[in-house]
């Protein structure tokens, strides 16, 4: 299947809900280029940023299993283009 390069931000309200999102960027973690981690501990949210490379179906489970999670936002933003392997 066809590659693309995007971007997965992750807002988490509700910082008790870590270990659930770590387990699931685990199992999705073939996809998992880079990830960054803003904990914004003053502040009543932290912020994950992981860029991926995987199949549009790929990137949109992990986006759609972390966005189930109750007090969790999650968005994806995919290229348009196809990656050449």
């Amino acid at each position: 299947m066809e590659k693309r390069i995007g971007t997965i931000t992750i807002l988490v309200a509700d910082r008790g809900r870590s270990a659930e999102i770590n387990a699931l960027i685990s199992e999705y973690s073939d996809i998992v280029l880079c990830r960054q981690g803003l904990p914004f501990q003053q502040r009543a949210v932290a912020v994950i940023s992981l860029i991926v490379e995987g199949t549009v179906n790929r990137i949109n489970a992990l986006t759609g299993s972390v966005g189930r999670i109750p007090d969790v936002e999650c968005k994806a933003v995919v290229t348009k283009a196809k990656i050449e392997n």
